[in-house]
């Protein structure tokens, strides 16, 4: 069963389109992030692996934006690169001292932001 599966994922990441490849990567970001803050006791080592998952997923986007070809408008640049610039400040500052309860708002900007990169915005 796990062979299928694979396989399954597989076809899906060569057929998802860049916007889809964003949104389930910052859904699994937020899946590691919920699974450390839902847990009976925070695992701080836990939670530094998906805060650490959230800070390079987020350095992509931020590089991603700064290139030159980005076909995005301006604006929309200056919002992404804000939203990154905070995103990765409170990751950092989580990484150093792990919170449960302060990881809620980097699940709910990664779900949002996944949300609208589906469309469901």
């Amino acid at each position: 069963m796990q062979h299928g599966a694979l396989a399954y994922q597989q076809v899906a990441q060569k057929t998802a389109t860049p916007r889809d490849l964003e949104a389930q990567l910052l859904l699994r970001a937020a899946a590691r992030l919920s699974a450390c803050r839902e847990a009976e006791a925070l695992d701080k080592d836990e939670a530094r692996e998906a805060l650490q998952f959230n800070r390079k997923l987020w350095t992509v986007f931020l590089s991603a934006v700064n290139r030159p070809e980005n076909p995005l408008p301006t604006e929309t640049k200056s919002q992404v690169r804000n939203l990154a610039a905070y995103v990765l400040d409170r990751t950092f500052k989580l990484e150093l001292k792990p919170e449960a309860e302060k990881l809620d708002e980097l699940i709910s900007i990664n779900r949002e932001i996944a949300g609208g990169l589906f469309g469901n915005a």
